[in-house]
């Protein structure tokens, strides 16, 4: 569409599907070429991103914005149902181009969009998510990159930087442009909204990159991937799960985790009922965690990112990542 549909600007994500009838573009016109490409509801139960932008896009209803803009509003019909995708769907940030399946419907579908950002020379991406789980808002970058940390630090002073997995939106469009995803707390809460729809409006006026990284920007590296296997049942405080991880457990994120510190108490025979799969590497699950007296640690200091109470996430995605503390170069700063 070259045009707001009528309704756009106070529909719920939950009614997206009847006023869109399907994944959506959007490409406005605004005074400077070369758009600022935004994604929301790339999983449907992920709100915030279109909440921000609807907030954004009522202030230019009346003037020109000041960058053209390109709205991809993803997965309407998992968002009428409330949740993150469908059964029969896949999940729509790992169809972008990079990964190895581009022929279902999905992929070919952002390989459409991806072609037509590109060729009207897109300025940024930014792609918007929210976690279910506690963490702090922090921004993902794919590239250890000037431009790239300068993007997601006006969003915040937490940063990820990963390169799996592929197909992930942000990965695609690092080839183009400086990309970003903002992950802003769960879905729904006004801080996240309200830090997003600010660094939107920041992002609209920018007009040239600066070469240097911004001082106090904490960067992470994301190095592996933790998974629970399908045969091994879990639970938080539940004393029938083989894995029983603490009730918060999600308030282990970005946190400087001790050597020894206590995830979970085990009731299988399993030595690690976990599968920990480094980025670059094989299986690796000793190196990161331990067996003790019937409970499961950390086998050293380590971060762990992500890590959620839902289990539907946890079984559709992953329980959590491990991270590590990434040094800029002192030449960027």
């Amino acid at each position: 569409m070259d045009h707001l549909p009528e309704g756009f600007l106070s529909a719920r994500a939950d009614t997206l599907f009847q006023l869109l009838g399907g994944p959506t573009l959007i490409q406005l016109c605004g005074q400077r070429s070369g758009p600022m490409f935004v994604s929301v509801l790339q999983h449907g139960n992920e709100n915030s991103g279109l909440v921000a932008v609807q907030r954004l896009l009522r202030e230019y209803e009346d003037k020109p914005l000041p960058r053209d803009l390109s709205l991809f509003v993803g997965n309407v019909e998992a968002a009428e149902a409330g949740l993150r995708r469908l059964e029969n769907q896949p999940d729509f940030n790992r169809m972008w181009p990079g990964q190895e399946e581009t022929q279902c419907p999905e992929a070919q579908m952002m390989q459409t969009v991806y072609d037509e950002l590109s060729h009207r020379d897109v300025f940024m991406s930014i792609d918007i998510h929210n976690n279910t789980g506690h963490n702090p808002h922090y921004a993902c970058v794919n590239k250890i990159d000037p431009t790239f940390l300068y993007l997601a630090s006006l969003f915040t002073d937490t940063c990820v930087y990963f390169i799996e997995p592929t197909g992930v939106q942000s990965l695609a469009f690092a080839e183009l442009c400086p990309s970003v995803t903002l992950e802003c707390g769960k879905a729904g809460e006004e801080a996240g909204i309200q830090r997003v729809y600010e660094f939107l409006q920041r992002c609209l006026q920018l007009t040239a990159w600066p070469r240097q990284c911004p001082l106090a920007l904490n960067v992470f590296h994301m190095v592996a991937v933790v998974k629970i296997p399908e045969d091994v049942s879990f639970g938080f405080n539940n004393g029938q799960a083989q894995v029983d991880f603490l009730a918060d457990l999600d308030q282990l994120n970005f946190r400087d985790l001790k050597k020894h510190t206590l995830l979970a108490q085990l009731r299988t025979d399993e030595a690690l009922p976990l599968v920990v799969q480094e980025i670059e590497g094989g299986l690796a699950t000793r190196k990161y965690f331990v067996r003790q007296e019937g409970t499961l640690k950390t086998a050293k200091p380590m971060v762990l990112a992500m890590l959620t109470l839902d289990s539907t996430v946890i079984r559709q995605d992953c329980l959590c990542y491990v991270m590590e503390h990434y040094p800029i170069p002192e030449y960027w700063l």
